[in-house]
């Protein structure tokens, strides 16, 4: 059975590029192409399709708007097609946090320019998408307010000696989003390697910061990894644990895509396991395929603890299925339970510690 895709994007030349390349696939094809989310409303209802690919800015109605409207009524999985702009960037991750499950970014190139690189990209993300499963939109979505900053550690052993290192794919802006928020201010330095294209992650830490109690920035190579911030992996290079005297710091590297990702979960788990080994808490979140699944065995092997986000709240059961086969986790569990067991590790480790 083939995926069923619906394009909808107000340009003549992307539809007829997204179909050309969909339907090139022997596992997949667009149903029907709109020009705008009104035509799209009608055709969802006559085609049924499995995915849409939703441009962000249309005429006749918003892309957010539809998207909004979409996820209420009829949620199902969606991939943005977004501008790489600092609007669009913005706008992108305002619709994942509606419910789009991933997005891809539009071709600089010709159709016959690239056409292979662009192909592999939007057919891996609408696959992602086919598998993935999308809730219902809340019209009374969780807001972060400082009144509800969770409880602080109040342990100095427990931050300056452990690492949090996680890693994501697709539906994982919202995985870490909802990890994050549950930090204290006081919580061990956080390393983050999300699969996200490069002028994405800028806009993806800045909203993070916003809204979490800990300090949250795009590394930029060679910050100190203190208690109480998070770094994340631009969208064009490698994130690296490193060291500088009895320091951590981060490193990036722009060393070829691993896994076919760059950045690569893999690359920045092995970082950790050669580095900080026991001292590193590993937790690898929602996201298609097994990036990451080697690294977290090797820093299983090097003393570290891991979690793995559970079957029931991941989008894509891709990842973390494949670290758990691969013998690299030691706890799984729901995604709303994965902060309060780090935590809770983290104090009952920190509490031996002491008695030693």
């Amino acid at each position: 059975m083939k995926i069923k895709v619906l394009v909808i994007d107000d340009s003549a030349l992307i539809r007829s590029l997204l179909t050309e390349i969909i339907n090139s696939q022997r596992d997949m094809e667009v149903v029907g192409a709109a020009p705008d989310p009104l035509v799209a409303r009608d055709m969802i209802k006559q085609l049924n399709p499995d995915v849409l690919t939703l441009d962000v800015e249309m005429p006749k109605m918003d892309g957010l708007d539809f998207l909004e409207k979409l996820m209420r009524l009829r949620p199902m999985p969606v991939v943005m097609v977004s501008t790489l702009t600092e609007r669009g960037s913005e706008i992108t991750m305002r619709a994942l946090e509606l419910g789009a499950v991933d997005f891809v970014t539009k071709p600089k190139m010709s159709i016959t320019e690239g056409m292979l690189e662009y192909t592999d990209l939007i057919t891996d993300k609408i696959r992602a998408a086919s598998q993935a499963k999308v809730a219902t939109l809340s019209r009374h979505p969780v807001v972060a307010s400082g009144s509800s900053e969770p409880a602080k550690l109040r342990n100095p052993m427990i931050s300056s000696e452990k690492l949090l290192i996680i890693g994501a794919s697709t539906g994982g802006t919202e995985a870490i989003k909802s990890f994050l928020l549950k930090m204290p201010s006081d919580c061990p330095g956080i390393l983050i390697t999300q699969h996200m294209p490069a002028g994405f992650t800028k806009s993806f830490a800045n909203r993070l910061d916003s809204l979490c109690q800990i300090s949250v920035k795009e590394a930029q190579g060679g910050e100190r990894v203190l208690p109480g911030h998070a770094f994340i992996a631009p969208g064009d290079k490698h994130l690296l644990l490193a060291r500088s005297g009895a320091n951590y710091v981060t490193e990036l590297s722009d060393a070829p895509p691993v896994n076919r990702h760059k950045p690569s979960v893999d690359v920045l788990f092995d970082s950790a396991a050669e580095l900080a080994g026991k001292n590193a808490i590993g937790v690898i979140l929602t996201g298609m395929g097994k990036d990451g699944a080697a690294g977290m065995a090797r820093m299983r092997d090097a003393g570290a603890y891991n979690f793995a986000q559970n079957e029931e709240s991941c989008v894509v059961y891709g990842m973390p299925k494949e670290a758990v086969a691969q013998g690299g986790v030691d706890e799984v569990a729901h995604l709303e339970e994965l902060p309060k067991l780090v935590l809770n590790y983290l104090i009952a480790n920190s509490s031996r510690a002491l008695r030693v």
